[in-house]
């Protein structure tokens, strides 16, 4: 595999960008070797510099669905694009959006579009405060929410991938308020509560854990944490920024049947382009300015680009059996992995939900971070190269999740597992 622009092209972003690159995990540390410089995308497919094609399964992260320039995504942002990139007001493509969002999401009774997750979580933990006029929340080790100040407290995902430390640059009194509990126990919530009373604002759950891998929520956990809440006066958090529309077409709250106060939302509903947006409850958004105290603002945030490309995206996803595809596609590369690792006598755990999944190297099963943790980052490191070399683009840590979209058919799943048996009996 031939790769020298890349190498160039490194070797030049390295004096213009920090590492070289425009977001940490990209920067391939965790799995050695450099990262790939990519020129375009179809389908399934990714294309570098060099001509070399991968199957892709990071699909910028999770958003592209409909897999990578899908005619018909395309199609609606070159027309929204010529009729202008941005207004700085209004216009019919942010009702015609918040209107199919909510359409999947029942619970959204009231939406405000910003441009990414961490504006989204951002904003809803601040609007949690001022409705509830409390001041601390709780976040779960080990679980991402963007990289605001206040969040970045046992963050997971990136910050595990690179050995950061948690808050490097944020004072203390930013996170003073942020406690930490342990994912799929309902024990540490309820000691902090206690410890707490009458003092916490939000508490904030990736429901399906995506930001430590793939770590799905064990029975009645999410229930437990809507209980606990109810009955605190606490406002609940969906974060589904990653899980939207990816463990179901209603998210993680239509697959628990779980209410959440608040949800987040990013990546698949912009279809591409940069997007994120917050909602739930009527009487809890209208705090939210003009028509409230709460303060948020954004100059692009419902650019007509990002609507129309999850306009498009979403309306992809309401075709006949778009979803029982998705699922079956997801399964037919979990069941495969599977079984190519027990036949080369790797030790694995194949975690998926829905459209998300992640391969952990590990002979113990992941419930939280204490366990993701013990997985073998250099196995893995090792599994990433030998799937690079035969055509397959995974994240590029043990600690992410892994995508499908619809493009992915049988064939290339057939192919993805191939290159698995080759990478498993290598290692």
């Amino acid at each position: 595999m031939n790769i020298d622009k890349s190498i160039i092209l490194f070797q030049e972003a390295q004096k213009i960008f920090p590492g070289g690159v425009n977001s940490p995990v990209r920067a391939f540390r965790a799995v050695g070797g450099q990262p790939l410089f990519i020129e375009r995308g179809e389908g399934p497919y990714l294309y570098d510099v060099d001509g070399n094609r991968y199957i892709d399964y990071v699909l910028s992260w999770g958003p592209l669905i409909t897999g990578h320039a899908h005619p018909k995504v395309v199609e609606a942002i070159q027309q929204a694009a010529l009729k202008g990139t941005s207004y700085g007001a209004p216009s019919p493509l942010e009702n015609d959006l918040a209107k199919s969002v909510m359409d999947f999401m029942p619970n959204i009774e009231m939406i405000r579009f910003v441009n990414s997750g961490t504006e989204a979580t951002m904003s809803a933990l601040r609007l949690a405060r001022a409705y509830t006029t409390r001041d601390k929340i709780i976040k779960f080790e080990g679980c991402y929410h963007g990289h605001a100040d206040l969040l970045l407290v046992q963050a997971g995902s990136g910050v595990a991938t690179l050995g950061l430390p948690d808050s490097p640059g944020i004072p203390a009194n930013t996170v003073k308020d942020t406690l930490v509990a342990d994912f799929n126990n309902l024990d540490s919530v309820e000691i902090l509560f206690k410890k707490y009373p009458e003092q916490i604002a939000a508490l904030i759950v990736e429901p399906v854990a995506g930001n430590i891998g793939v770590v799905p929520p064990q029975p009645g956990f999410l229930e437990g944490l809507r209980k606990i809440t109810e009955r605190e006066g606490t406002i609940l958090i969906f974060d589904e920024v990653m899980t939207g529309f990816r463990v179901h077409l209603g998210g993680a709250q239509a697959l628990h049947n779980i209410k959440p106060d608040l949800t987040t939302l990013g990546k698949v509903i912009g279809g591409g382009l940069p997007v994120g947006a917050y909602g739930g409850k009527r009487e809890i958004m209208q705090m939210v300015a003009p028509v409230g105290p709460v303060y948020q603002a954004g100059t692009l945030a419902g650019n007509p680009l990002a609507m129309a490309a999850g306009i498009a995206a979403l309306d992809l996803l309401r075709e006949d059996k778009c979803w029982e595809k998705l699922e079956q596609a997801a399964s037919r590369l979990e069941a495969g992995i599977s079984s190519v690792a027990k036949h080369a006598g790797v030790p694995i755990q194949q975690m998926r939900v829905g459209t998300m999944f992640t391969t952990f190297f590990s002979e113990t099963k992941p419930v939280d971070w204490n366990t993701v943790k013990c997985a073998d980052k250099v196995r893995f490191g090792k599994f990433f190269q030998k799937m690079l070399e035969n055509g397959v683009y995974l994240a590029a840590s043990q600690f992410e999740a892994g995508f499908i979209s619809i493009a992915h058919t049988d064939d290339v799943i057939d192919t993805t597992i191939a290159a698995a048996a080759k990478a498993f009996s290598a290692l």
